[in-house]
């Protein structure tokens, strides 16, 4: 009987996200993801257009890093909307519970956010 050997995760470069922006300098919303099978993280590179926002909302379940890549815009953070200034390189936590909103500045602002994956939908035998 044939042994079935998987095959072992390999570390890799899954993108250039210079290269991402720069392909579709006019592109808005989610550039490029994470879609690897078997994988226990999701990741998205977001850019905004200049002045617009992701309106404050509070993630129950999910701690977010956030990097920003480029461009600049405002972090509205807590129930008060308390600005923070962001600009490239700017590394962000956002941890579950937190109430945060984000606004690009006059350039635009793309950035990068990385956090647990959410299991899937199942459905299921009503109850």
């Amino acid at each position: 009987m044939a042994q079935v050997h998987e095959e072992e995760p390999a570390p890799r470069v899954l993108c250039d996200t210079a290269a991402v922006l720069d392909e579709a300098p006019d592109a808005a919303g989610v550039l490029w993801k994470l879609a690897e099978s078997g994988r226990q993280l999701d990741a998205n590179l977001v850019r905004l257009t200049p002045g617009r926002h992701i309106a404050a909302h509070t993630e129950p379940d999910l701690d977010v890093l956030v990097l920003v890549v480029s461009g600049a815009g405002i972090l509205h953070a807590g129930t008060d909307g308390e600005e923070r200034p962001l600009t490239s390189g700017a590394l962000l936590w956002l941890p579950h519970g937190s109430t945060r909103g984000i606004t690009a500045g006059d350039e635009g602002l793309a950035y990068m956010t990385v956090h647990r994956r959410r299991p899937g939908m199942r459905i299921g035998r009503a109850r």
